[in-house]
């Protein structure tokens, strides 16, 4: 009797406590996160040097972009040493009001050569003794409007790139390694985009003021553009551009005394090819058609990867007593192939054609490429392609020199390849 009370007594207990377990709330207490209407990237970048390429005008010893022996007065000969310093601060605000519909987006710019000047004004300087320069640059402030997920609308002074991605949500590498690898367009300027992205298309629209000049004239320089990519599978995709330019400006406004435009004083300083008109003004209208395609450029999907894109531009300028007619092809094609754990290792062949003129406009033709190194400095950057002296790269501060900083090479076309092979020493944050 006590044996089977015992059971009955246990039985109940036990039944008991599996009852309590199970009708108990064990949920977790969510804690809501709450959204910060500020976001700040800051980026800092120190660099020292050992070469012997200096400009000789005292007036470039800030900021000195181009090719070598061209307008920039850049030389070679003499020993140079030099330290300098960039900060890029990338700040955005969205105001819980529109709940994530609208954002603001700004970054700016800090550049200085260490010891180089106090006391002043001007971007690219402010690293002497005593500091106290006022030489902050404003790299864009636009809106960001997204009334859908997956529905972008830029307004201001945003990224005037080469790519259909969303700028604000791309990173570096891809931007180098897909679209057309800022070789075309790769700057700032105002404007409106859209970027409009589906599950395995996407679209882009973009109109851009690029200079207005005189309010009341007819001599602005403005570009439109249209892209839109298709993802064959979760590797493999290919798109279709358009760009076209409306240049009324007659080389009015632009880089300080340079100006801009077909034939300025731009152009020798950014090594891209000169249309001599004279002192004839001139208009003209460009179109570019291209193609652009690439599967696994950055190695995180396999060991192959590949990335390219080809382009013509087609257009006509016109002056009171000349009418030349343009048409100009360039191509590039990279192969990658991953041989160690990291994406950084790898071995890669880039090749890169473009056609040229050597006649200038003599015959009414021009045969070579434009890009947009043709109406600002720099407003194409080609750095993804692993040359350090001939190409330009993209680790610098103040100093953007190679002896072909554009494709377009003068104006004269250009046939290049390049072999580069990279190593993590240590996984992600050390490679040779």
């Amino acid at each position: 009797m006590k044996r089977i009370l015992t059971i009955i007594l246990l039985s109940i207990f036990f039944s008991t406590q599996l009852f309590s377990q199970i009708t108990q709330n064990f949920e977790e207490e969510k804690v809501k996160e709450e959204k910060k209407e500020f976001k700040f990237i800051g980026y800092y970048f120190m660099r020292s040097e050992i070469s012997n390429m200096y400009p000789t005008n005292e007036f470039l010893k800030g900021q000195v972009v181009g090719r070598l022996f061209g307008g920039n007065t850049t030389q070679t000969g003499k020993d140079v040493r030099y330290t300098e310093q960039r900060f890029i601060p990338i700040i955005s605000y969205t105001p819980r009001l529109f709940d994530g519909w609208a954002t603001m987006r700004m970054s700016f710019e800090f550049d200085w050569t260490w010891g180089d000047a106090n006391y002043g004004a001007g971007g690219n300087f402010g690293g002497a003794f005593g500091a106290d320069f006022v030489n902050m640059q404003t790299q864009n402030l636009f809106i960001e409007f997204r009334p859908q997920k997956n529905l972008f609308i830029n307004v201001g002074l945003t990224r005037i790139f080469d790519n259909i991605k969303v700028p604000a949500y791309t990173l570096s590498e891809d931007l180098y390694y897909t679209g057309f690898r800022l070789a075309l367009w790769g700057s700032d300027g105002t404007g409106i985009a859209a970027h409009y992205l589906l599950n395995d298309h996407r679209f882009k629209i973009g109109a851009y003021q690029l200079y207005e000049n005189n309010v009341q004239e007819n001599d602005d320089v403005t570009l439109v553009e249209f892209d839109y990519e298709y993802d064959f599978d979760i590797v493999n995709s290919a798109g279709l551009a358009a760009y076209y330019l409306r240049d009324r400006g007659n080389g009015e406004g632009g880089v300080s005394i340079l100006g801009q435009g077909l034939n300025s004083g731009l152009s020798n300083y950014n090594g891209v090819f000169n249309f001599n008109f004279g002192n004839e003004p001139y208009t003209a209208d460009i179109v570019w058609l291209g193609t652009h395609f690439h599967g696994n450029p950055t190695l995180k999907q396999g060991r192959f990867g590949y990335t390219g894109f080809a382009f013509a531009n087609i257009g006509v300028a016109k002056t009171a007593i000349q009418t030349v007619d343009i048409f100009g092809i360039a191509a590039n094609l990279r192969l990658s192939y991953k041989y160690g754990k990291n994406s950084n290792d790898f071995v890669a062949f880039d090749g890169t054609f473009a056609t040229g003129d050597d006649n200038n406009i003599t015959d009414n033709k021009y045969s070579g490429v434009l890009t947009g190194n043709n109406w600002t400095s720099p407003g194409a950057v080609f750095i993804s392609h692993g040359l350090y002296l001939l190409l330009p790269h993209g680790n610098v501060v103040n100093r953007f020199n190679a002896a072909v900083v554009d494709i377009q090479n003068n104006g004269f076309g250009m046939m290049a390849g390049a072999l580069t092979a990279s190593y993590d020493i240590v996984p992600n944050k050390f490679k040779i």
